[in-house]
């Protein structure tokens, strides 16, 4: 990495730093995972739309959100396929597909092939990372 790109990539973390809570950044920027059963969207059921904490890239609408009883916000599919990204996770000794924003790189959580019809997907998104945007003009930060 030359002196240029070292210089950027210290600003864009810097400028995430003042944008994010310390939990938030750990979650979105460092690939972190908030503890289960503590996220403040966990049990929203409104209708609405879960968007991108860092960008607000639109992510997964309410009507694809479902308790799959893992401790996380989950989505059997999201809004649209340009919007969620996927790399390898070989971490904590396990193997695992992680999901993250396409537009800005934030990370979302991981995808698993457990979930319900129609996809049979489980996308398991930490709150922390998210934004719900509701019809009724709700706005609940995870």
């Amino acid at each position: 990495m030359s002196t240029d790109e070292k210089a950027n990539a210290s600003v864009a973390k810097k400028d995430w730093k003042t944008e994010l809570t310390d939990e938030e950044y750990y979650v979105c920027r460092e690939a972190g995972t908030e503890r289960p059963f503590t996220g403040v969207l966990l049990d929203e059921q409104r209708d609405g739309l879960y968007v991108c904490k860092c960008c607000e890239a639109p992510l997964f609408p309410s009507d694809t959100k479902f308790d799959a009883g893992c401790g996380w916000p989950s989505f059997y599919k999201q809004l649209d396929d340009g919007n969620v990204d996927y790399r390898e996770d070989l971490s904590h000794g396990m193997r695992r597909v992680e999901i993250f924003c396409k537009q800005c790189g934030s990370h979302l959580g991981h995808v698993f092939p457990d979930g319900p019809a129609p996809t049979g997907q489980r996308y398991c998104v930490n709150s922390l990372s998210m934004t719900f945007k509701g019809e009724d003009d709700t706005q609940i930060k995870g």
